[in-house]
């Protein structure tokens, strides 16, 4: 029998890993002394201790570490599922590296700009966006990616040449679409592709497909990095908002998020005291 110190030289795991993994039932002692508690080892467990360790390095959890043990049968196809969780989890790592590099080397900015009256299509995003535990800004990326890809692909195929990026914004369009978005059932967000198109273009789009006209305007952007997140669009509307303006202010019911392959930019447009449509 060898005590949990002599256990701990040989099989270079801390006492105190040795009891926390008794304590999981990970690697249970060969004996305990029931007086003094002291722990004592078999040399054949020398060999799970180190099979135990093996598998931790992965960055295996204990329960996943157990279950390996308790079916062996099962191990390989747990460490193929844990292996590409890894890999999930180190991709998600490296573009928030990258996020973080962006934002130290090129801070966000707020930028003024005139944007020109343009035709544009638009499609709700089918579904809603949350599941009743907080707004899902990766499934409403999803949903939207998906949109943008089939409108351009049936703009496309009406002849009509898509002439600008992509944008989203609030599906709050008409009194129908303010009433289903604050019952939480959907669609939350609209998209709008900038198009080219003659008429026989337009008549031939389908039908869930709405030819609008953008009115040219000025308005604030903001680009920031990396995937949507609420931090990230409180950022936004919290840098657009305190940017400073003469004689004008921002108009919420007006925002756009343009979508960019390597972030999405927050746009406002702007309203010139005394400009048309503006309160008093």
């Amino acid at each position: 029998m060898l005590s949990i110190g002599d256990f701990s030289e040989m099989c270079t795991l801390p006492p105190q890993t040795l009891r926390y993994y008794h304590s999981e039932g990970l690697l249970v002692p060969a004996d305990v002394d029931e007086r003094t508690g002291y722990r004592s080892y078999t040399f054949q467990q020398v060999e799970q201790a180190t099979l135990i360790t093996v598998l931790r390095g992965t960055g295996m959890s204990v329960k996943l570490v157990r279950r390996a043990l308790d079916e062996p049968e099962a191990a390989l196809d747990l460490l193929r599922q844990h292996a590409g969780e890894v890999r999930r989890q180190r991709e998600a790592q490296d573009e928030a590296i990258d996020d973080a590099r962006e934002f130290f080397t090129s801070p966000p900015e707020v930028s003024l700009r005139r944007v020109e009256q343009m035709t544009v299509v638009s499609r709700p995003v089918p579904g809603p966006s949350d599941g009743g535990d907080g707004f899902d800004w990766d499934a409403a990326d999803v949903a939207v990616a998906e949109t943008v890809e089939g409108l351009v692909k049936a703009v496309e195929a009406c002849g009509a040449v898509v002439s600008g990026r992509p944008w989203r914004t609030l599906a709050a369009e008409t009194p129908e679409q303010k009433s289903r978005a604050l019952a939480g059932e959907g669609p939350h967000w609209l998209v709008k592709l900038p198009v080219t198109a003659d008429g026989g273009a337009q008549a031939s789009l389908p039908g869930d497909a709405e030819v609008q006209t953008f009115e040219a305007r000025d308005e604030l952007a903001i680009f920031i990095p990396g995937k949507s997140s609420m931090a990230k669009y409180a950022t936004a509307l919290s840098r657009l908002f305190t940017h400073p303006l003469e004689a004008a202010y921002v108009d919420v019911s007006r925002m756009r998020q343009v979508l960019h392959d390597d972030g999405v930019e927050t746009a406002a447009a702007i309203r010139r005291l005394g400009e048309p449509g503006t309160p008093e």
